[in-house]
């Protein structure tokens, strides 16, 4: 048996199906190795960026290993953008590169250099095996290491002689991965029970890594216990979301800014936060902990870095988000007095009532806009919103046309299905959206990307057409870089606005989307009418190959 194909057994054993890929000459050999193998199947790209975001969005969508082959230093260099979006996700991805052939390495051949020293920051582990025998070992390592929480990408370096080398037999059982749903310290779950029944007025901070634990029940329930409404990181930084975006105590994103976060806060006595960076901000506004000095801080999070990172907390709970709300929602129960159960009611109460006024405002501001061409962001947000099934998976990497309607207007219901952006490398939604529909076949898939956005990985069109993969991939085109401008202003820039804000604009000449897609064997039309639209995207999503729709919208 090769080397190579002693990959491939533990890949096997590790329940993996797709690799993702665009080979070169040091990955011929797994190529070779997959030819006739029906266990796998190769998904090619035509450049590394939306390849590997197809893998990371399969591995987010499945909950298991995605795997990205890349090539050598080049690919790697390519897909370096979509390794920091994983590490930013704590994606469960495992980066295989091939390298040079070590006999060659002392005189610094074509394609050869240190990936190790290169992916180190981004990853869990990196590594290069430096012989055949160790090559089984070093994949199950990899793999455990990806998998188990906190999760995230891990890096492998192969050189292509170790591929091809020989041996009568290997060491091919599957890795051992632990158990990641231990629960946190008995006697600081009593005590954030506690703390908790007694407050007059708790909130819940919730992120994407209550989704991923499998915790949305669970941080339902809490809610419900305590009557506290629950926000979700800001629009930039939310990935996934935490809770049915029509629940009444959903209280959507919180603001942007260090003083806006903590003006929001300042209403409350106590935080239960969970599976959330507290707190990553775009722009530097004021310093420190945007948390106020009279509420108490409770975290809950299976990575102990994020427990008291940037903010000082009063109990801080290691544990898996999962078994840590469970065992909280029944130590809650039992505990409460008929007093708090009455206050909790009142506060579900309040919050349902808040939540049907702001949807119906949004309600009212899309029809007052209904008329205006181009159309408005919001426009082209409600088009959507009415013929979007409430199973739908959503990729979400057009922020300013976006800015969280979906889940204001409650379309939302099943919030594993929403995808968005943790780590900004531009072109992920796009590879992304392909990876989560191989993982959910059965679930409709629809990629709405900004049109800057989509062209850094405008390339995974040809991957979408080639294996007949069913997305509608929406461009929200306003022909330009909407964010940089918002950025600049937030930012008072003055010389920047004053010279009409140079080097954002996608414009002389306009960019054919339409004419792209076709070209890359995708079927678009170009839209303007928000009823066209709505139309045009029911249709899509029950067809058997792709849809690109190029949606003009304001400026």
């Amino acid at each position: 048996m090769r080397g190579i194909e002693a990959v491939l057994e533990v890949l096997h054993a590790s329940g993996v199906h797709y690799i993702f890929g665009n080979p070169g000459s040091t990955e011929l050999p797994l190529n070779d190795a997959m030819a006739g193998d029906c266990r796998f199947q190769y998904v090619l790209g035509l450049h590394e960026l939306p390849v590997t975001a197809m893998a990371d969005g399969y591995a987010m969508a499945s909950g298991q290993l995605g795997v990205v082959c890349l090539h050598t230093c080049s690919g790697l260099g390519n897909a370096m953008g979509m390794l920091y979006n994983a590490y930013c996700e704590g994606t469960s991805l495992l980066v295989l590169a091939g390298q040079q052939d070590r006999r060659l390495l002392f005189e610094e051949p074509l394609f050869a250099g240190d990936m190790v020293s290169v992916t180190r920051p981004w990853t869990k582990w990196s590594a290069q095996v430096m012989q055949v025998e160790d090559l089984p070992a070093t994949v199950r390592r990899a793999v455990k290491t990806a998998l188990v929480a906190p999760s995230g990408p891990v890096f492998l370096s192969v050189p292509v002689d170790i591929q091809l080398e020989q041996r009568p037999s290997f060491d091919l059982h599957p890795p051992q991965v632990p158990d990641k749903h231990f629960r946190p310290p008995l006697d600081a779950l009593k005590t954030a029970a506690e703390k908790l029944a007694r407050a007059d007025c708790p909130v819940i901070l919730a992120g994407s890594r209550v989704v991923e634990a499998g915790a949305i029940d669970d941080l339902v329930t809490v809610a419900e216990i305590l009557g506290a409404e629950v926000f979700s990181d800001h629009q930039i930084t939310r990935g996934r979301l935490p809770m049915p975006g029509d629940h009444p105590l959903y209280a959507g994103g919180l603001p942007f800014g260090t003083a806006e976060i903590g003006r929001c806060l300042s209403q409350y006595d106590v935080i239960l936060a969970v599976g959330m960076d507290l707190f990553r901000l775009f722009t530097f506004g004021n310093t420190g902990c945007p948390v106020p000095n009279h509420v108490s801080l409770i975290q809950l999070d299976a990575d102990p870095w994020q427990i008291g990172k940037n903010c000082t907390v009063e109990i801080g709970l290691q544990g898996d988000p999962k078994v840590g709300l469970a065992e909280l929602a029944q130590r809650l129960s039992e505990t409460r007095t008929a007093e708090r159960k009455h206050q909790a009611r009142k506060r579900v109460e309040d919050s349902a009532a808040r939540r049907l006024k702001e949807r119906e405002a949004l309600i009212k501001e899309i029809d007052d806009q209904k008329n205006k061409r181009p159309m408005t962001a919001l426009t082209l947000m409600g088009a959507v919103a009415r013929v979007l099934p409430s199973n739908t998976a959503v990729v979400l990497e057009a922020v300013t046309t976006d800015n969280g309607s979906l889940e204001k207007l409650g379309v939302l219901k099943d919030p594993t299905g929403q995808f968005g952006h943790r780590g900004w490398t531009l072109g992920w939604g796009l590879g992304c959206a392909i990876g989560v529909k191989l993982a959910w076949p059965a679930r409709p898939a629809v990629a709405i990307l900004g049109d800057g956005a989509a062209l850094y990985g405008i390339q995974g069109l040809w991957t979408a057409a080639h294996y007949r993969i069913p997305v509608v991939f929406l461009i929200a085109n306003n022909r330009q870089y909407k964010t940089l401008r918002m950025t600049a202003e937030m930012m008072s820039l003055s010389g920047f606005c004053q010279q009409d804000y140079p080097a954002t604009d996608l414009l002389d000449p306009e960019i054919d989307f339409v004419g792209l897609a076709r070209a890359f064997g995708v079927e678009a039309y170009r839209v303007t009418e928000p009823d066209d639209l709505s139309q045009r995207l029911d249709n899509g999503l029950s067809r058997t190959s792709p849809l690109l729709l190029d949606v003009t919208i304001e400026r």
